[in-house]
């Protein structure tokens, strides 16, 4: 669920994006009647697009075991950018517009940098392997391969990610379930930090 949920809420950003850029372009461009045309032909897409980009921002942060930083930021950026796009297209004020636009494209350059930590990996696999190390190790040592208790090396698992996710929430043999312990966010980056840190090597 959560990896439909991070696809969608991509999907609403690039789409939201797409839309301002529109805006902010026929409004320096002093299309003013382009613009009008364009505003209510979109306005109930623009709802429902701010509205999913809204929702499946906060489903994700409360899927995230810790919430960087940046993310604060970000999101500081983007509650910034709506009263100064209200103002900015309803005046039709150039400033505040592109100001506006160009705050929201700076609050998706810092999701993009985000999910990269300082030696390269992601920020959903470094959540992963804290979260497998303090979980799994016992039984798959720190590399997968321990095979503990009947337990299977991680590194040569044929599984995907779908079955990796269904195996650690629903249990397997002597493998407990963990869908009452870790949340389904938790269970993601576990798989994630499988599938990039552990599987084939």
């Amino acid at each position: 669920m959560a990896t439909g949920m991070l696809h969608s809420h991509y999907l609403f950003v690039v789409l939201f994006t797409l839309i301002y850029m529109v805006k902010t372009i026929l409004l320096l461009s002093d299309r003013d009647e382009l613009l009008e045309k364009f505003k209510k032909k979109t306005k109930v897409l623009e709802m429902i697009v701010s509205f999913g980009f809204l929702a499946t921002g906060i489903f994700l942060m409360t899927q995230m075991p810790q919430i960087p930083n940046l993310m604060y930021v970000k999101i500081g950026l983007v509650v910034l950018s709506i009263p100064l796009a209200v103002i900015g297209y309803k005046k039709k004020n150039k400033v505040l517009a592109t100001l506006s636009f160009f705050l929201i494209v700076v609050s998706f350059g810092i999701a993009q940098k985000v999910k990269k930590d300082k030696s390269g990996g992601t920020i959903v696999a470094k959540m992963g392997k804290e979260i497998y190390e303090e979980k799994c190790t016992l039984c798959h040592g720190n590399d997968g391969k321990l095979a503990m208790s009947g337990a299977k090396d991680l590194s040569m698992t044929q599984l995907d990610h779908m079955g990796i996710v269904t195996i650690i929430t629903e249990g397997k043999n002597s493998m407990a379930s963990y869908k009452g312990v870790l949340s389904p966010g938790q269970i993601e980056a576990v798989a994630v930090y499988i599938e990039t840190d552990l599987k084939g090597k």
